[in-house]
């Protein structure tokens, strides 16, 4: 009896365990031709048809503006030109003296005198020695014809000693005031400073004598766009 299941028993667990291996011949195929590949048909699978109309189906995307801070900075400076603008267009264009042109050159009497900065009083224009209110104030005089005392204009009928206030200062005063330059015109900065207009250029630019620019109490020759100051006429 033991023999007899021995010799029933061993080839069924022999077969058993070679089965793996004969899945996995070379060429696809167990013994006897069966493929080992997966088919769709054999399988009897259900196959799935997408409609055409799912390929022309709109694609959604969502796109965002981002405003730069160089698109920010040009909306500001526009801005702030429009409100110039509309601010000397409420100004009067009253009369203002006819200046001749005249040569470059530093004519400033106080030129050697101590600046405020160093103890220094003020001129007799009672702006202090070597400031740009002083040497424009100086070239109104000169232009009007005066170079001594009694002086025509000084700090008690002109405008303030901060250069920041002699924009409104001629509008106080209804003098005109324009973008548009004309020699012997007070070129006023708005980062408190002023300079006198010595040429108006065929090119969009401006010849400008000042003093004190860059804080050095010293003359100064520079050519600048005209767009980049206000224009005080000379009184008349």
């Amino acid at each position: 009896m033991r023999v007899a299941a021995t010799v029933l028993l061993v080839p069924a667990l022999v077969g058993t365990v070679a089965l793996p291996a004969y899945a996995f011949l070379p060429g696809g195929h167990l013994p006897g031709g069966a493929p080992t590949k997966f088919s769709l048909s054999v399988a009897e699978a259900q196959a799935l048809e997408v409609s055409d109309l799912a390929t022309g189906a709109p694609v959604s995307s969502d796109t965002f503006a981002v405003t730069t801070r160089e698109e920010i900075d040009a909306a500001a400076a526009e801005a702030e030109r429009a409100a110039w603008e509309a601010e000397l267009a409420s100004r009067g264009t009253g009369e203002y003296a006819i200046v001749a042109q005249r040569a470059e050159g530093d004519d400033y009497p106080w030129w050697n005198q101590t600046p405020d900065d160093y103890g220094g009083g003020l001129s007799p224009l009672r702006y202090y020695y070597r400031e740009c209110v002083d040497f424009v104030a100086w070239r109104l005089n000169r232009d009007a014809g005066v170079t001594g005392a009694p002086w025509k204009w000084d700090w008690g009928n002109l405008a303030s000693g901060s250069a920041w206030m002699w924009a409104d200062a001629w509008a106080a005063k209804g003098w005109p005031s324009s973008s548009e330059p004309v020699v012997g015109a007070v070129a006023w900065f708005p980062y408190n400073h002023v300079a006198y207009v010595q040429a108006v250029n065929g090119d969009g630019t401006v010849t400008i004598e000042e003093y004190n620019w860059n804080s050095d109490h010293s003359y100064h020759v520079r050519t600048i766009p005209v767009g980049e100051a206000l224009y005080l006429y000379p009184p008349a």
